[in-house]
This record gives structure tokens, C-alpha cells and sequence, in this order.
């Protein structure tokens, strides 16, 4: 009797260990591929899941205000800060754009952590320039004060 009492308890045990084991291992693969990126580090991975609130970002002389529009219309606002001359240059230099190289320029595939893959889903990310469809791309286009940019899932 106290034998199969004692293979209870060590059962009992043995499950309560996995059920934690079970839960930490949960927790630590929640997906979260956060490097610092959401503060907005300029160490960040390009292309890594950034999810920002928008705000304020960069240091510099140069200011210019950035929308960014994903595939379900959410808007993230931000106001960038840099000192470098391009759109582009500034974007990349916060991790907020990546893509490839190109024959025309950068061909932008990622934006603040979202991907728009034209080969897979037929959608792509479109530059705007005072709520125009820019003539250059945002490699090319030059920082202007008082220019709002903005980046749309298409």
C-alpha cells in the first residue's frame, strides 16, 4: 500500500515537471524576433519584425514625416530625423526599408518589419511623395523640407 502511494506522488511530481517544462519552452518560442529593433535601434537586422508605434526616429538637421500604409490600411506615422540626403539612405540607415538591388534602384520589399512579396502575392511596396506616386524611386529621391513620403502595400 505505501508502495503504490509513493509511484502516485512520483507521478504527480513527474507531471507537474513537464507541465512547467511545457510552459517555459512555450513562452520562450513565442516568435518574437525583437533585436532591439522596436525602440528603434539602429542595430537592428534588416528585415526583422519590427512593429512600431511610429514617433519620432533618427537624429540630424533634416526632418520629413513618413507614412506607412500595410496591405489592411493601418497607417504608422513617423518623423524621421538624418542627416543623409536620400529618403532611402535615411530609411535604411534606421532599418525601416530593406529589399534588392535592381536594374532601376532598390526594389523596397520590407517596411517596418512587413513584407510585400509581388512574386508570391502580387502586392508591392509603392513610394509616394506628397501624396503623389513618386517619378524616382526612394533611393534616388532627395530629402526636401516640408515633403511628406509615404509607403503603401499595393
Amino acid at each position: 500500500m505505501q508502495m503504490n502511494q509513493g509511484k502516485k506522488v512520483s507521478s504527480f511530481i513527474l507531471c507537474m515537471v513537464l507541465i512547467v517544462a511545457m510552459a517555459l519552452s512555450t513562452v520562450g518560442c513565442n516568435g518574437s524576433k525583437d533585436s532591439g529593433a522596436a525602440s528603434g535601434d539602429a542595430g537592428a537586422q534588416a528585415g526583422a519584425e519590427v512593429q512600431r508605434e511610429g514617433g519620432e526616429l533618427g537624429e540630424g538637421s533634416k526632418e520629413f514625416a513618413l507614412t506607412v500604409t500595410d496591405k489592411d490600411g493601418n497607417e504608422t506615422q513617423f518623423e524621421i530625423h538624418t542627416d543623409k540626403e536620400t529618403v532611402g539612405e535615411a530609411l535604411q540607415e534606421l532599418n525601416l526599408i530593406d529589399g534588392e538591388e535592381g536594374e532601376y534602384g532598390l526594389f523596397v520589399k520590407t517596411v517596418n518589419g512587413i513584407t510585400a512579396d509581388y512574386d508570391a502575392d502580387g502586392v508591392y511596396w509603392a513610394f509616394y511623395v506628397n501624396g503623389e506616386y513618386a517619378a524616382s524611386g526612394v533611393d534616388v529621391t532627395q530629402i526636401t523640407e516640408g515633403d511628406s513620403y509615404a509607403l503603401k502595400v499595393e
